[in-house]
């Protein structure tokens, strides 16, 4: 894999004599996901990320020990794309299309199908679905993707943050309107309009505003890993049938779809080409808020070389 992490892409060298999803030369990618029980209700419906008994990570995690559909030693993690082999099963690898760009399909299988799973749950992929109202909170490498989904699918792409300096960015990647969180005369104008929030800001943050702004039947979808839990009475969401509710990655149909509609319509995340030796550097951008809200690739075959 030329292109490593917890979402890999590389060209296919060598194919187990069953596997029939994926030939030798074909561009190929996986995701967060590389195993999962496959007889659950979800599993059966194809959402694996939803697995009764838990799906196996690409990375950070050992392999289930209640199923197994991949070889390899039971009790050593799993490192995704920064190790030298990787096994997987077919069914979580994914064929791309002759002639994507490589290093920016890669990211879809992460910040592409994070944004698009919830999009697609509630309505919003479908083919000629009404126009919909959708916030998109938290202008980073997730929210640009959110902004670029909504408005492809031809629904008012409307960027939410906490103030304005990422005003300029949001518009350049398709948002009509912009929301500073943080500011009530700003989310006043907003009360009670949207049909969709996708939040997704990685720390602790007041929920109230974004649910201030939900239509009726609005959905809040918590995709940000925030740590402090939210405050929420029963009369922010009553009268309305307001819904909060979380979204983690995707499964397979929804994945293959999140590709497709990628590759049909030029969108991809935006990144930046790195080599191992700019980890630290990375990193660190990272931790200040991703003020250039990128995704950053790495480079293995320069890397070697540096």
């Amino acid at each position: 894999s030329p292109f490593p992490g917890h979402e890999l892409v590389g060209v296919v060298c060598k194919v187990g004599p069953k596997v029939t999803k994926l030939r030798v030369g074909d561009v190929a990618a996986v995701g967060c996901i590389i195993d999962s029980c496959m007889s659950c209700r979800w599993c059966n419906d194809s959402e694996e990320n939803y697995c009764d008994k838990g799906f196996t990570h690409t990375y950070s995690t050992k392999k289930n020990p209640t199923y197994s559909h991949i070889g390899g030693n039971p009790d050593t993690q799993n490192f995704g794309g920064y190790t030298q082999f990787h096994t997987v099963n077919e069914r979580f690898c994914y064929k791309l299309p002759a002639g994507i760009d490589m290093a920016k399909a890669a990211p879809i299988l992460c910040a592409g199908i994070t944004m698009w799973d919830p999009l697609r749950q509630w309505g919003a992929t479908k083919s000629g679905a009404a126009k919909m109202k959708i916030g998109i909170a938290g202008i980073g490498g997730l929210g640009t993707m959110g902004i670029k989904f909504a408005a492809a699918l031809g629904h008012e792409s409307i960027a939410i943050s906490s103030s304005d300096r990422k005003k300029t960015l949001a518009k350049e990647k398709g948002a009509t309107g912009y929301v500073v969180s943080t500011d009530p005369a700003s989310v006043e104008k907003h009360l009670n309009s949207f049909d969709l929030i996708l939040d997704t800001i990685p720390v602790d943050h007041d929920a109230k505003p974004y649910i201030s702004m939900l239509g009726t039947k609005g959905v809040l979808v918590f995709l940000g890993v925030a740590q402090a839990p939210y405050q929420i009475g029963a009369m922010d969401v009553l009268y309305k049938r307001k819904v909060v509710t979380g979204s983690l990655i995707g499964g397979v149909k929804s994945t293959e779809e999140c590709i497709k509609f990628c590759y049909e319509n030029s969108i991809y995340p935006d990144i930046k080409i790195i080599t191992a030796d700019q980890l630290t550097e990375t990193w660190n951008l990272l931790e200040s808020s991703n003020p250039a809200s990128l995704r950053y690739v790495i480079d293995i075959k320069k890397s070697l070389k540096v």
